[in-house]
């Protein structure tokens, strides 16, 4: 599969619209996050994609022909969902190589590939177990190696970890990973998990309300959200209403100088003058217990201890600023701290 594009996609259910005009293109071998809150439409979109929903607008190209109307086990795409959908008369190996058995692949060919299949996914052990004799980790396994053992041209993920529990979610994002590193197949997830889509993808599609909001690297998404609506959804920001003016963010906490080359989102222009909102990272936010150049005081409202680093709020002139910092051995709570806010590193967003 060369590449997949979905051209002005919209869905409705009962009257209500769940996609509006989704455009989006995944290269081959790429992994792809589709991310959003529950009830932004990325389920649907990823079942539109398989073929298992019918699209009432738009169409799926896949190296530029249309597979609209495509059956779905004409695709060449594969699925696997939240729940793992092992056949409970089935023990592993059978279950993996159903789709192969299906196929009409000889009994010693499918054999070997099943085997290949146990193996990479280190199943070692279990060949002859049923479903309700293996873990949630084991089952989620099994059902990405029947997926796998088919060689699908597209990997659809459907929220595939979501029900384990964390030490076991973390093991299959590094196992996913490794498996896309060796095996390069074009793949799509959907999660709502910020920090799962960030770890596994190439791009991220930001599906918000049903349409595309931003598509662009982890880092970038992260970094340079482009619309307030995208930064609350990423969380854990900080938001200050102030001015620019001549390159000088002015707003109830002081004057920043920002430097010439800020851009305003909604202006596009580093030489806007007007309201805006300041967006900034909390690893832009520096404390000391000194005092510091260029800072503000305020006074450490909460603290939270986290392994190898403590996060807090500070109260400066009645605005809430959420930060952290690698000495867990920090100041206490009301403790008089110097901030410094590093607002050459904003996003300004025009109001």
């Amino acid at each position: 599969m060369k590449k997949i594009e979905l051209i002005d996609i919209s869905k409705s259910f009962n009257g209500q619209k769940v996609l509006r005009n989704i455009n989006l293109s995944v290269k081959e071998g790429e992994f792809l996050s589709l991310l959003g809150p529950s009830g932004s439409g990325k389920s649907t979109l990823l079942k539109i994609i398989a073929g298992i929903h019918k699209i009432e607008a738009g169409d799926i190209l896949v190296d530029g022909k249309s597979i609209k109307e495509i059956p779905i086990n004409k695709r060449g795409t594969v699925i696997v969902f939240q729940e793992s959908l092992l056949f409970p008369h089935l023990n592993l190996e059978e279950n993996i190589g159903f789709g192969l058995k299906m196929a009409g692949v000889n009994k010693k060919v499918r054999a070997e590939k099943v085997q290949e299949i146990i193996e990479l996914l280190k199943l070692q052990g279990c060949e002859k177990k049923y479903s309700d004799e293996l873990s949630g980790g084991q089952r989620q396994r099994a059902s990405i190696g029947r997926a796998l053992a088919v060689n699908p041209s597209l990997l659809l993920l459907d929220e595939p970890f979501s029900s384990l529990d964390i030490t076991l979610r973390q093991e299959m994002r590094e196992l996913i990973r490794k498996l896309h590193q060796k095996l390069y197949i074009t793949t799509i997830l959907v999660t709502h998990d910020k920090e799962e889509a960030f770890m596994l993808s190439d791009r991220i599609a930001l599906l918000l309300n049903g349409s595309i909001n931003q598509c662009d690297t982890p880092q970038r998404i992260y970094e340079r959200p482009e619309s307030l609506e995208a930064a609350d959804f990423l969380g854990e920001k900080n938001y200050i209403e102030g001015t620019i003016k001549d390159s000088v963010f002015n707003c109830c906490l002081g004057s920043f100088n920002i430097g010439d080359d800020y851009e305003v989102l909604g202006k596009g222009s580093a030489h806007y003058r007007g309201e805006v909102t300041a967006m900034l990272h909390r690893e832009h936010i520096h404390i000391s217990k000194e005092k510091l150049p260029d800072s503000i005081e305020g006074v450490i409202s909460s603290l939270r201890y986290a392994g190898d680093r403590s996060y807090y709020s500070i109260t400066a002139k009645d605005i809430e600023l959420k930060g952290f910092t690698s000495d867990t051995n920090f100041s206490q709570i009301n403790s008089l701290v110097s901030v410094v806010l590093d607002f050459s590193r904003a996003v300004f967003y025009a109001r």
